[in-house]
């Protein structure tokens, strides 16, 4: 029941699969997982970990109707499909999962549920499925949201819709966890859209509380894309507009969302425009300048990637990490729809040398969409739209894509959810094999704490505490926080 051609899902939606291979030293790629179509098929969107030490993610089709999965899968590879959407219920979710402080994941499907313009649900960690909101399309809610909810500071969860709303050119809306819906900006309601339309990807919440984002086509003064600011209330700043240099130099048609850096600045990637037409990464100043730091199909044939599809993790070691949908040391690649090469996974520094970490070949997948992530371990983790090792008819893009890990050296850390709190706050810390943990400190504070298993501590904000690292002494080694805890 797709409603998907091409041209529509040039928006953003695609995917991984069984090998390993030695890419540079200290380095290793494995390929965890191979869909096969009856347990999900060409997944799109990054993976989170959890609390309970799982991966969870999903497929943008197959599963037992052909709808689209929701998926969880441990570190070492072993999948479990947790549920098969079913048109009622959603279908093609195509944005990833959040999971919230209520211990649930939410997210969203592109289409499906009561109107077929896509739902918002809720999902528990054991896989029951419950539909929040059902989408109403033009001129009411928005249709077809692309991106992962993000939960806020004020518990409430923010998205975006790809069309519908007052003019069918998307929105900005707030729903609770109980289904509440309210939309908090209808986009192109500026003469000639300068305010941008379509907005693809995620939003995160910043510093400053203010959410940021970017809008993919036809929106912005030159047509090809914003980077915008909205505040939790509704009111939109434009910070850029992309194609504002010759040629697109700059970049256009960004398809993924933004992450803000520990330098305070927004990094992200533009799929089109650059030096070379092949996309680029970005940095831009929350008040709105921006620097081009790289531009893809610098090198002969594409060979450093092209078309990036997706975001950028910073990892612990201060580096961007990301994908290319295209490009890389494989040229031939069938059912790319990214075209030549099956793509790479790539390091950017912040001053924009880049590195290619990994080229795929089609047996280990293709075509990644979907960003990197950290998990505590210190391993990237993520999935490619189409390849892998499962027959070529397994989905309507010739194959069903993988699921990959990616070890580069980096040491294992704690993540803390959220990642600022008063004190007497709840937080929970999440990690790799914490059973035996003596301390918790925040920014040198002593903290009470309760090991609720291996992968999770729960504590709260001590008093006396200061914005900086959270660290955990287990067995005598210290693993510090990936990012600093803010303490208003």
């Amino acid at each position: 029941m797709s409603r998907l051609n091409w041209t529509k899902r040039a928006y953003g939606v695609f995917l991984l699969c069984a090998t390993t291979a030695i890419a540079l030293p200290a380095q290793t790629f494995t390929t965890l997982h191979s869909f096969d179509g009856t347990d999900g098929a060409n997944p799109a969107a990054v993976l989170i970990q959890a609390t309970n030490g799982y991966l969870y993610g999903t497929t943008y089709a197959g599963g037992a109707n052909n709808d689209g999965t929701v998926f969880k899968i441990s570190p070492s590879g072993t999948l479990t499909t947790l549920h098969s959407f079913d048109y009622t219920d959603g279908e093609e979710p195509n944005g990833g999962l959040v999971q919230a402080t209520d211990g649930n994941f939410y997210g969203t499907t592109y289409a499906g549920g009561a109107n077929n313009d896509g739902t918002v649900f809720k999902i528990s960690p054991s896989g029951t499925l419950t539909t929040l909101h059902s989408f109403a399309g033009y001129p009411t809610d928005g249709s077809d949201p692309t991106a992962a909810l993000v939960q806020a500071t004020d518990g409430n969860l923010y998205g975006t819709t790809l069309q519908g709303g007052a003019g069918n050119d998307g929105t900005v809306f707030k729903v609770t966890a109980g289904g509440a819906l309210t939309t908090l900006y209808n986009f192109c309601s500026q003469s000639a859209c300068t305010d941008g339309s379509s907005p693809y990807a995620v939003l995160i919440q910043a510093t400053d509380g203010n959410f940021y984002g970017t809008t993919f086509e036809a929106g912005g003064v030159a047509g090809e894309g914003t980077v915008f600011k909205i505040t939790p209330r509704g009111a939109l700043t434009t910070l850029y507009s992309f194609c504002s240099q010759t040629a697109c130099t700059d970049g256009a048609q960004p398809l993924a969302g933004l992450v803000q850096a520990t330098d305070g600045n927004f990094y992200g990637t533009t799929t089109y425009g650059g030096a070379n037409g092949g996309g680029t990464v970005f940095k831009i100043t929350p008040s709105g300048t921006l620097t081009t730091l790289y531009g893809f199909c610098s090198q002969s044939a594409c060979t450093d990637g092209t078309r990036p599809v997706a975001g950028l993790v910073q990892a612990t070691d201060g580096n961007f990490y990301g994908t290319t949908g295209g490009g890389g040391a494989n040229s031939t690649c069938p059912n790319n729809v990214w075209g030549v090469g099956c793509g790479t996974v790539f390091k950017i520094s912040p001053s924009g040398t880049l590195t290619t970490l990994h080229s795929f070949d089609g047996t280990d997948g293709s075509g990644p969409t979907a960003g990197l992530a950290q998990d505590t371990n210190g391993k990237f983790y993520g999935t490619t739209f189409t390849g892998g090792t499962s027959s070529a008819s397994c989905s309507a893009y010739g194959s069903c894509g993988t699921v990959f890990s990616l070890s580069v050296g980096l040491s294992p850390f704690v993540e803390t959810e959220p990642t600022s709190g008063k004190v007497g706050a709840l937080v929970k810390i999440l990690g790799t094999n914490l059973t035996g943990t003596t301390s918790v400190t925040f920014n040198g504070t002593s903290a009470a704490f309760t090991v609720v298993s291996r992968s999770e501590i729960t504590t709260t904000v001590p008093s006396g505490a200061t914005t900086g690292k959270v660290q955990v002494t287990v067995s005598g080694h210290t693993l510090t926080s990936n990012v600093n805890f803010r303490v208003p």
